[in-house]
């Protein structure tokens, strides 16, 4: 069962298009593993969010030991598991696990307005900047690192980045085909 979480968020948080998770209400337990796996977080200023599954004599297991140390460090990934208990927005924000933190009543329209600016960018760079942050996490700073430059001398061969610099020296919105 385990592993098939795990497959099912890998996939997700591997998706080459932005996943935003608009966290309102409680997300607990594997609730929190999914939104863990999506790209971006945002939650309603009344959210709760926790690794509650210690309190049932688990643990984590659609990879959310993982997921939560890379994201909020291994100390307070330690804390929030072994202890078990749920932590408002605003604490989840100030630690990392969340991006924003919105009144209820806004958070779907401005988890819409961030996707429609990310979609607005070059589809291919989007993307690759999701493979570029994936990948160099599991690799040493020195080998991220060239990951990232053939990842960005890759994109130099694509009709998008002519089109960004042009529209750039024109003045205008850049029309992106995805190619």
């Amino acid at each position: 069962m385990s592993l098939k979480g795990q497959d099912t968020l890998n996939r997700i948080e591997h998706l080459p298009k932005p996943v935003i998770a608009a966290l309102n209400g409680l997300a607990l337990g594997g609730g929190l593993e999914l939104a863990m796996a999506c790209h971006i977080r945002i939650a309603a200023s009344s959210a709760r969010m926790g690794q509650p599954e210690v309190k049932l004599g688990i643990i984590p297991g659609y990879g959310g030991t993982q997921r939560l140390a890379r994201l909020v460090g291994k100390g307070k990934a330690l804390e929030l598991i072994m202890r078990g208990n749920m932590i408002t927005a605003q604490e989840a924000l100030e630690i990392g696990l969340v991006n924003q933190v919105v009144p209820l009543e806004q958070l779907m329209e401005v988890s819409i307005q961030m996707q429609r600016e990310i979609l607005a960018n070059g589809p291919i760079a989007v993307k690759t900047t999701i493979e570029a942050i994936n990948h160099g996490l599991n690799l040493g700073f020195e080998e991220g690192c060239t990951l990232e430059a053939n990842l960005f001398a890759t994109l130099f061969s694509t009709a998008d980045q002519k089109e960004g610099v042009r529209a750039f020296l024109e003045k205008r919105p850049p029309e992106f085909k995805n190619s």
